[in-house]
């Protein structure tokens, strides 16, 4: 719904409305995954997806995860909102929803649920969590920046601005398999064969080396 991983590139909302029509046309279920809520411009700004699609009339699934947001990943914490055409409805769909839980985990885990719980219900730890939330975007957005000009600064002539656009922790840097073997072989820095980076990775310690590396790569 944003952030898009691997690619980093999101659709605009008349993207998203256009993607709801072909939905409703072909009579699909949307089932949309929602892991970097708050990475691209923000918490309201990012679900500006999921409210098109649940204000679309159609059935919708929608499911949110905090391992990122929260930096719990070893708590896997998220949640499953799911958009039904009447109450009706939304009771079969909990009744087998029930049956299914039941013979997959039965109880999840609580522990980071509760932190969770206990962050977004008191006004002053959820203030902080925004802004907290709020500093990690801007910063991995002064990574592209850093990454886009340090490029050019190296000479690399391809026009890596792209990257800019992208959004949220990964990018597709346009990278070949062949220049990803040379960056991991050459200079021990690591990136998906298909070009993906993580943008999050980068900081003002490492940020040179990898310029450096991704020109040498790009110039030969």
């Amino acid at each position: 719904a944003c952030c898009h991983n691997p690619t980093g590139v999101d659709l605009s909302l008349d993207q998203w409305r256009k993607v709801v029509e072909i939905a409703r046309e072909r009579q699909l279920v949307p089932f949309l995954d929602m892991a970097y809520q708050g990475f691209a411009e923000g918490i309201d700004a990012d679900g500006a997806a999921a409210r098109v699609f649940a204000e679309s009339g159609l059935p919708v699934f929608i499911a949110s995860s905090f391992s990122k947001s929260f930096s719990l990943y070893g708590e896997r914490i998220g949640a499953l909102t799911i958009v039904t055409s009447s109450k009706d409805e939304a009771a079969r769909v909990l009744s087998q929803l029930k049956r299914v839980i039941r013979a997959n985990y039965s109880t999840p885990p609580t522990h980071g649920a509760s932190l969770v719980a206990t962050v977004l219900n008191d006004p002053q730890l959820r203030a902080l969590w925004e802004q907290e939330l709020g500093e990690m975007r801007e910063r991995i957005k002064r990574m592209r920046s850093a990454l886009v000009e340090g490029l050019k600064a190296r000479g690399v002539l391809r026009d890596m601005s792209f990257v800019l656009r992208q959004r949220g922790m990964f990018s597709y840097s346009g990278l070949t398999a062949a220049q990803v073997e040379r960056l991991r072989n050459e200079f021990g820095i690591y990136a998906v064969s298909t070009g993906r980076i993580c943008v999050a990775a980068l900081n003002s310690k490492n940020i040179g080396p990898v310029c450096d590396a991704i020109a040498a790569v790009l110039r030969d």
